[in-house]
């Protein structure tokens, strides 16, 4: 017999779960060294967790068939964007916040321990391809380093000191935005990385699926998205994991929309490494200003594959070398280039 399924609920289930220990826990339990009072108080903690709870909606996921625990696992993503969009006003105050400091000479850094920690090199490491920037101005930063992108590095998480030294070896500035992501808000490797990246003047966020968290406390925006228990619970790979990730394609897309990175809806600062940027390079002139094929080619091959300056030389008549000019002297910003040259009327 399966548990029927609730696939009409359009908020996140709340906590059921809350342990408690005996008095003779703190005698006998110890993880990894860890002294048992501590090991109980973070149980304790836990117990309080939205993020750490059953989900009471899918009590035993091996009674259900497997068509009901995909239905079951799809309900639940789809709780996630209707969450997020409550939070819209902070988000876009937050890209305000960073596309600011960019623009000033700026880094936007994510650090992160686990899952979000890789969501955040995943993001990151889109930005150069699909925008052209520097790879050292948007960086994720991950407990652990490198080996952690691909498995786990024990301990990593706890470690505060850790996170004190990745921020120092990033010389931080006022001009940087760190983001600092914990599905918990409680992960002590981040809120050290958050508050020493506010002890040297960057803005932070302190970005949880939990309220009230400690590192939301730690920063100067908390970002506290609940979508509740997971249906595995405690995966917070899953919500949690697709939340942090539909949260940070905004920030950094649209914070490169307000830098001036595209041109309607068109990507015009790729960098065409491969022959399908290529072909989309030569698509998106020929979309952005009706040329054909051959113009698109031409003019690529003239500007060095720069999709802005090739759409600036075909829109104005300028020759490839005085559309680079013109648009490094408008700072990028292909309408504020076009408006220039119309102002000037040079050729």
């Amino acid at each position: 017999m399966t548990t029927p399924m609730n696939a009409s609920r359009n908020a996140p289930s709340t906590p059921t779960d809350a342990p408690t220990d005996s008095p003779t826990d703190a005698a006998v339990n110890t993880v990894r060294g860890t002294p048992a009072d501590a090991t109980v108080a973070l149980r304790s903690e836990l117990a309080t967790l939205v993020t750490e709870s059953a989900n009471p909606h899918y009590p035993d996921l091996a009674a259900l068939t497997t068509t009901e625990l995909a239905a079951a696992m799809n309900t639940e993503d789809a709780l996630v964007p209707a969450t997020i969009q409550r939070h819209v006003p902070t988000i876009a105050a937050i890209i305000d916040q960073v596309a600011t400091r960019m623009q000033a000479g700026g880094r936007l850094i994510y650090v992160g321990a686990g899952t979000p920690g890789r969501v955040g090199i995943l993001d990151a490491s889109e930005c150069p391809p699909t925008f052209g920037t520097d790879p050292s101005k948007v960086v994720g930063v991950i407990a652990g380093g490198s080996t952690a992108v691909n498995q786990a590095v024990e301990n990593a998480e706890d470690s505060g000191e850790a996170a004190q030294r990745d921020m120092a070896a990033l010389k931080l500035t006022k001009n940087d935005s760190v983001i600092g992501m914990a599905a918990s808000g409680r992960t002590p490797y981040v809120i050290a990385a958050v508050t020493a990246a506010r002890q040297h003047g960057a803005y932070t966020v302190g970005f949880a699926c939990n309220e009230s968290s400690p590192l939301g406390n730690a920063a100067d925006t908390a970002l506290e998205i609940v979508v509740g228990p997971e249906i595995l619970a405690g995966s917070t790979r899953l919500k949690a994991g697709t939340c942090q990730k539909l949260v940070l394609n905004m920030i950094s897309t649209l914070t490169m929309v307000r830098l001036g990175k595209t041109y309607k809806n068109f990507m015009v600062d790729l960098r065409a490494t491969n022959a399908k940027l290529r072909a989309r390079s030569e698509r998106t002139l020929m979309r952005a200003t009706d040329c054909d094929s051959a113009t698109a080619t031409a003019t690529l091959e003239a500007t060095g594959g720069h999709v802005k300056a090739a759409i600036l030389a075909i829109m104005t008549g300028l020759p490839a070398t005085r559309a680079i000019e013109l648009l490094e002297e408008n700072n990028g910003f292909l309408p504020a280039a076009i408006s220039a040259n119309s102002t000037t009327g040079t050729h």
